[in-house]
């Protein structure tokens, strides 16, 4: 296969265009431009409101008159996340992509697919004047991957449409039709560095070669967390010799398990050589405990030229409360239905260490909001007992499952008509704009769809091919299925 056979043609055209068009989250002007110029010069009533969020629309086919407005949206902004030696300015350059077998990826960094793939979907929609639907709004949010901005800043009237299908999902054959809510809980530590004591011989630790992963939908898959492997180590260490923290960086995004990380530190003199060998065993551990999930994990330790470091007691309480902190699944969910799900979990995300800070950021999910809140409380208060200050912000709403979907009945209903399957319905263990959509817009029928993707947030990031046909065929379907008002 080769990129002029992928299919569905319309589909795939319009993905190519938008990987020409640089949109990181917060810096997604040049895609608003593009689709208010694709909108307009379709003479399509196209706006775009105060957040950034473009709604295109579209009159229904003749004869379709009569059925009830179709919303269909997806996110334009992309995580941008390479591989170290791979060179890219992700403000200014298109993503390269390639074809694998029946697999699209990019060349060492993401593929844009979460969730530029439900973008094209929409635009070829909005290019192909010969399908058959009722009256369609194409909206395309900002800023879902960094706060889901977007969603919360969108007013409610800027849609006016009966049903919502969110194009927003990464397993084909799979619809949702709730998803968790969450929060970011943020830790600093500040303070003024101190010389490093005599007789002291700086060293740099790493790991690499993690999967990473989306922190909600692969949080249950035993992947490990560069964060809290090099935390496990320094607490090793910590018991054992009075090393100094210099400084610990590993993570990128909130919403993304870290692959990798490094952390510089000081150790007295006479036990670098037992650092050296501690680390063996501790690899060795390591690579037996996640011996099925990660198959790659790489350790390094290497002597480093350093100044300052952290104060003693900060520095023991930093890696106190990193040894401490949850991380992964804390609950399932009891619905016997759902008992396969995660309801509550937390990731630490990220630390960047500056001159005379250290931050961190981790994020909380729930289905329950009550268990969100008291997760949320339980990483702060770690934190807060090593003297950080601790914030939370970016909170977003659970998406309750709605029993009597007339939307959900229709979707599973062309799903077993096209492919003569069923299909699954459940609900999901990461944030979709939907649940934010429910509070703004409370009697909306939604259901959340899309092509299989995989290692989305990370440069593993790919999109099976042949699901995308399988998706955009049931689109169509979906589309001339919608009743009369």
């Amino acid at each position: 296969m080769n990129k002029a056979e992928l299919k569905p043609a319309c589909v795939f055209k319009q993905f190519a265009e938008i990987n020409k068009i640089p949109r990181p989250s917060k810096h997604e002007e040049k895609m608003i431009e593009y689709l208010r110029k694709f909108g307009n010069d379709r003479g399509l009533e196209t706006e775009v409101d105060e957040t950034g969020n473009v709604i295109i629309k579209k009159k229904a086919f003749a004869g379709y008159e009569n059925k009830k407005t179709l919303i269909l949206q997806s996110h334009i902004d992309m995580v941008c996340d390479k591989l170290v030696d791979v060179k890219k300015d992700f403000l200014n350059d298109p993503i390269e992509t390639y074809v694998d077998g029946e697999w699209l990826k990019a060349k060492g960094t993401t593929l844009g697919a979460d969730d530029g793939i439900g973008c094209a979907m929409q635009l070829a929609v909005l290019d192909d004047n010969t399908l058959e639907h009722g009256p369609i709004e194409c909206v395309f949010t900002v800023d879902e991957e960094t706060g889901l901005t977007g969603a919360y800043g969108m007013k409610s009237g800027f849609m006016s449409g009966d049903m919502l299908i969110n194009l927003d999902s990464e397993d084909e054959g799979q619809f949702f039709i709730s998803c968790a809510g969450g929060v970011t809980t943020t830790a600093k530590f500040t303070f003024e560095r101190e010389a490093v004591p005599d007789g002291y011989f700086f060293l740099k630790v790493s790991v690499k070669g993690l999967h990473g992963g989306h922190s909600g939908d692969d949080i249950n898959k035993k992947f490990a967390n560069g964060i809290k492997l090099l935390a496990r180590f320094m607490y090793i260490l910590q018991e054992r010799y009075e090393i100094r923290i210099v400084r610990f960086d590993s993570g990128r995004m909130h919403n993304a398990i870290p692959r990798d990380g490094i952390v510089v530190f000081a150790v007295p003199m006479e036990y670098k050589e037992n650092v050296s060998a501690d680390l063996n065993v501790f690899a060795k551990e390591v690579e037996d405990e996640f011996h099925v999930s990660e198959d790659n994990i790489t350790f390094n330790l290497e002597s480093e030229a350093a100044g300052a470091v952290l104060p003693l007691r900060l520095s023991r309480n930093f890696i106190y409360a990193l040894q401490a902190v949850d991380n992964g699944p804390m609950a399932m969910c009891q619905d016997e239905a759902l008992a396969w799900m995660v309801e509550t979990s937390s990731n630490v995300a990220s630390i960047v260490t500056t001159d005379n800070e250290i931050k961190i950021v981790t994020s909380q999910r729930s289905n329950v909001m009550s268990n969100l809140e008291n997760m949320g409380n339980t990483i702060k208060a770690v934190f807060q007992l090593a003297g950080a200050e601790v914030s939370q912000d970016g909170r977003y709403p659970a998406w309750k499952m709605n029993p009597n979907s007339i939307l959900t009945s229709i979707v599973i209903d062309t799903y077993k008509k096209l492919f003569n399957k069923e299909p699954r319905v459940i609900g999901i263990h990461a944030g979709l704009e939907c649940g934010l959509f429910s509070e703004k817009y409370p009697n909306l029928d939604m259901v959340s769809f899309g092509p299989t993707l995989r290692g989305v947030h990370s440069p593993e990031e790919r999109l099976f091919i042949p699901s995308v046909q399988k998706v955009w065929d049931h689109l169509i379907e979906i589309m001339k299925s919608i009743p009369e008002k």
